[in-house]
């Protein structure tokens, strides 16, 4: 709050399609999707018609002996469009939540697997998964981190294949590698971002690391979380970022943010029949031991199956990838000024670092960017763009004009 006192809060009236709007009137191009959540635009028609319907029907009912018709009908369609194998579905609030879910389901299995001793985890450098407990004890970002540290289980750490750094996706897989040959004996899961990680700059990396860590990781008897959280539902160019390894599927999938096409808190882990057995038990202590009271929320879930429909419908990402190679046209100018380094983009994402001498260089930027009608929000000189699926070529060509001004300024 003490930010806020030379850069007022932003008193948001309304949202239509890509632009979010004052109470005085003035627009914001929605460019960071309200935090990677918005897909489909603020108000699309189609989830809000589904969510209307909804309400009529049922809001919510605990999912303790009950279920519902868009849960299950959710949990299906989410299966059949994971990677192969992930076939059953446990539902959570948000994206900390689904790691919470996914890290302590890692543990309980291998303790009714009578392995109580494997109860580590392995995480990228870099790499951000969440701000409850769990979550941070396997989030490297020193700012949500540090303060924090005396509370947080100690975990490993390994390199992230980050070509910005140099960073080999051969040297990064021989790190995991000598890391769990003489640690796999007390290692539950790995867990990663797959192919980008989001909170630490949005860093991008090669498919081939993710073959080679599953590899690695069925080799050593080790679980892999894939934290899809942010690269899920289309951002890197296929429905969900683990698809482009080639690699058999991760034992959990964590799923959030996109989901409900920015419209409700809901999250959701699918895992594995080996993980699922590993539970199915009459003593209640064997059982997964985890709730939420609004699990499986039925409005949630319907605004979740909306946008699946609008994915299958509107065949988004196909539409997505035009869209990606006409915007790269345009954005040519910026991968091309002086000032800007390592331009990059993967699926619906791009980003690239600034080169100034400002230390205030992401505030300054965000507010140069509300004055230029534009909702970014730089990671420390990372700039990015996630906008929604709905932004037309005149939209982007604008994000990219102003965009290149204030970078001019920096």
């Amino acid at each position: 709050m003490k930010v806020h006192e030379t850069l007022p809060l932003v008193p948001i009236a309304r949202g239509q399609g890509a632009w979010l709007y004052d109470f005085a009137g003035r627009r914001y191009l929605d460019a960071v999707s309200s935090w990677w959540v918005n897909l489909f635009g603020h108000a699309n028609p189609r989830i809000s018609g589904a969510l209307v319907a909804q309400l009529y029907e049922l809001d919510h009912v605990m999912l303790a002996g009950f279920t519902h018709r868009p849960v299950v009908e959710l949990s299906e369609r989410l299966s059949a469009l994971a990677p192969e194998g992930l076939g059953h579905a446990f539902y959570g609030s948000d994206g900390a939540s689904a790691t919470e879910i996914a890290l302590k389901m890692s543990f309980h299995y291998w303790r009714n697997k009578g392995r109580p001793e494997k109860r580590g985890f392995v995480s990228l450098v870099g790499g951000y998964h969440g701000e409850t407990l769990g979550a941070l004890a396997v989030t490297d970002v020193a700012l949500f981190r540090d303060t924090y540290a005396p509370l947080l289980n100690r975990n490993a750490v390994v390199p992230c294949p980050d070509p910005r750094r140099g960073i080999t996706s051969d040297a990064a897989a021989a790190a995991l590698e000598a890391l769990l040959a003489a640690g796999h004996a007390t290692t539950a899961a790995m867990i990663v971002e797959p192919l980008v990680q989001g909170a630490s700059g949005m860093a991008m990396y090669d498919p081939s690391y993710l073959r080679r860590a599953r590899e690695l990781c069925t080799q050593y008897g080790v679980h892999v979380i894939a934290d899809e959280i942010m690269t899920g539902f289309g951002r890197t160019g296929t429905m969900f970022a683990w698809e482009q390894a080639g690699a058999e599927a991760p034992d959990f999938l964590c799923l959030s943010k996109g989901l409900t096409g920015g419209y409700l808190p809901l999250s959701c882990v699918l895992s594995t029949d080996d993980v699922y057995q590993a539970f199915y038990a009459d003593d209640t202590a064997r059982g997964f031991l985890h709730s939420h009271s609004y699990t499986g929320n039925a409005l949630a879930c319907r605004a979740a199956l909306a946008v699946l429909d609008i994915f299958s419908h509107d065949q988004v990402i196909a539409a997505n990838h035009a869209k990606a190679a006409r915007w790269d046209a345009i954005v040519a100018p910026i991968a091309a000024h002086p000032k800007v380094r390592d331009f990059r983009r993967r699926g619906m994402i791009w980003a690239f670092e600034v080169d100034t001498p400002r230390p205030d260089f992401a505030r300054w930027f965000a507010s140069e960017a509300l004055a230029q009608e534009l909702l970014l929000r730089p990671i420390g000189r990372t700039v990015y763009f996630m906008p929604p699926y709905i932004v037309t070529d005149d939209e982007f060509a604008l994000l990219a004009t102003r965009t290149l001004a204030i970078v001019d300024g920096a």
